[in-house]
């Protein structure tokens, strides 16, 4: 990209000012005092612009090509890996007005929605007709489905429904040239070509700015039954998930496993009578759903004592109303609770095949032993579909010697055993050296073509990964 004087947030402002009827500049006056989300420099752009529509999304994205001004895609600033940074001379694109659910196809189970409505605010949106989302995570708040789009989020669901490329019929988008594309099927079988919309699912930005999408929904199963089980492995986690995913009767909603540390540390387990856990076991949280609320009930006890011996359930106990059950699941969704103790600790999302996990979580303690005193873990995670969420407990940021040695540990074995070293939050600024060392090169070679092609001038969404 050639080399320009990038322009002050404030001249930016004023030059965007009035370039669209659909598009709001928010110029660093405006900003001042927002807050930046999960990262502190999500904002230091100093300028956001929040296009009502895709014809204004394209006014900004074609004014900034000619201007040689680099787009920050965000949605709700909830990303973890500083996928959303921006810096001084950008513009922050924000989907903060596209938040318009245009249109529910009930008995199709299909909705249209744009990329700036929160899962939370989708799912609120569905309720009435029955339906729901077959994608959840503990950032529904916050998330949004365009932000969802560009990681390929995953969530709670996943093992069942896939993550968010399995969730998406058709996507509209701005490309970095301004043209638009707009691929809006609504159907699940097309075989017309190739799938071009998948470039942008898992893309972070770097191909263009989603507008508007086809979900696929499922209908609401509301009568629910949710039990903390203490379980000495996650293979013994594992044969639980199976027996409830065989049922005929009951959906399994959640396996969700916390390993000893976690549990151990989590202040508000001290709320609960855990007298029958042992001391190095596991918790495993299960949710199933059912026709009814006793039958749910009735129907998770029973398989639990069915096969309680043969997984060697350690205890456990069966929520008895929807308080409890919410109080159990905040064990699960409060998991940043260790940064009081442990500020800025670094933090991992991989994925491996689910029956690998016990190898890898011995293998990983005694690699980060090998490091040093100190390197303890925090694991816990989505254990049916094998996505573990690793936090160290020592404060952040790491040296940077260290640092490599810690990834070395964490993703050693990941990509050869078919697991991938980023399951569900992206590459972004922090997954650089990963990315590197662990995509494969002809993908990454791949992907740099596709960049060229579409972002020649690397515009969109810069320094993140590394295209």
């Amino acid at each position: 990209m050639a080399s320009h004087p990038p322009l002050s947030p404030h001249d930016i402002a004023r030059a965007l000012d009035g370039l669209h009827p659909d598009l709001r500049i928010l110029g660093p006056d405006a900003m001042a005092g927002r807050h930046p989300g999960e990262d502190p420099t999500n904002l230091a752009a100093g300028v956001v612009a929040q296009p009502a529509s895709t014809a204004a999304a394209a006014a900004l994205i074609s004014w900034c090509r000619a201007n040689h001004v680099a787009i920050v895609p965000q949605g709700g600033l909830s990303g973890l890996v500083g996928g959303g940074v921006s810096r001084h001379g950008d513009v922050i694109l924000s989907s903060a007005r596209l938040n318009r659910v245009i249109a529910i196809h009930a008995d199709e189970e299909t909705v249209e929605v744009e990329a700036g409505v929160t899962l939370e605010g989708l799912q609120a949106a569905l309720a009435p007709h029955g339906l729901t989302t077959g994608i959840d995570l503990g950032s529904r708040g916050s998330a949004t489905i365009g932000g969802m789009i560009s990681t390929n989020a995953g969530g709670i669901l996943a093992f069942r429904n896939g993550v968010m490329r399995h969730q998406i019929l058709g996507l509209e988008a701005v490309l970095p040239s301004s043209e638009i594309l707009s691929d809006m099927t609504r159907v699940v079988k097309v075989s017309a070509g190739p799938d071009i919309k998948q470039i942008f699912i898992g893309g972070e930005g770097a191909f263009g700015f989603v507008t508007r999408v086809v979900m696929k929904v499922e209908r609401i199963r509301p009568h629910r039954a949710v039990a903390l089980l203490g379980v000495t492995n996650a293979g013994r986690a594992l044969e639980v998930a199976a027996r409830l995913r065989r049922h005929p009767s009951l959906l399994l909603e959640a396996a969700e496993m916390m390993w000893p540390r976690y549990v151990r540390d989590h202040a508000q387990l001290k709320s609960f009578d855990l007298s029958w856990l042992e001391d190095r076991a596991s918790l495993l949280l299960v949710e199933i759903s059912a026709q009814s609320g006793d039958h749910a009930t009735s129907l998770l006890e029973e398989e639990l004592a069915a096969i309680w011996d043969a997984a060697e359930i350690k205890g456990g106990i069966v929520a008895q109303s929807s308080e409890q059950a919410r109080r159990f699941w905040d064990l699960r969704e409060d998991s940043g609770f260790y940064f009081s103790a442990f500020p800025q600790a670094p933090s991992f999302d991989v994925s491996l095949p689910p029956t690998l996990v016990d190898h890898y979580v011995a293998e990983l303690t005694h690699r980060l032993r090998s490091i040093g005193s100190g390197y303890d873990t925090y694991v816990y995670g989505h254990i049916a579909d094998g996505n573990l969420h690793i936090a160290l407990a020592t404060p952040g940021p790491l040296s940077p010697d260290i640092k490599h040695d810690v990834e070395d540990a964490v993703y050693a074995g990941i990509t050869a055993c078919g697991g991938s070293f980023s399951a569900e939050h992206g590459v972004g600024l922090d997954k650089h050296r990963a990315y590197l060392e662990h995509a494969d090169p002809g993908k990454q070679a791949l992907a740099r073509q596709f960049k060229t092609l579409l972002d020649p001038d690397g515009l969109f969404n810069p320094g993140k990964v590394p295209f």
